[in-house]
């Protein structure tokens, strides 16, 4: 099964014995709270979420990961920086999360190869 932006990523509120295990829709936005997401499907979430936003033209992203220990922030920037759709990427603007977030600036087309990042 994919853990893709469009396949079974579930809100904490989610009860798969009384929806039948079905997969809940996500709208691709500018932005990503990974809160919502268990630690250990971050990585496939992201590398779908990426793929999504190129495919709809997308340029800047942001990814909420919080502030905490910083371990989420250390794999989605791990993933960020071999990844290549990402032309580059940075903490957030104070007033848009701060390191709190990572704003990614996409390239134009998947076709791209990586691009050296740090």
């Amino acid at each position: 099964m994919s853990h893709g932006i469009d396949s079974d990523r579930r809100d904490p509120a989610f009860d798969p014995a009384e929806s039948g295990d079905l997969p809940v829709i996500l709208p691709v936005e500018d932005s990503l709270d990974l809160h919502t997401f268990a630690a250990r499907d971050i990585p496939d979430v992201v590398r779908d979420y990426l793929e999504a936003c190129v495919e709809r033209g997308f340029r800047e992203i942001r990814l909420i990961h919080g502030r905490g220990t910083g371990a989420q922030r250390r794999v989605v920037r791990s993933i960020l920086g071999t990844h290549p759709f990402v032309e580059g990427f940075s903490d957030a603007p104070p007033e848009r999360g701060g390191w709190g977030a990572t704003v990614v600036r996409l390239r134009e087309g998947p076709d791209v190869p990586p691009n050296d990042q740090q």
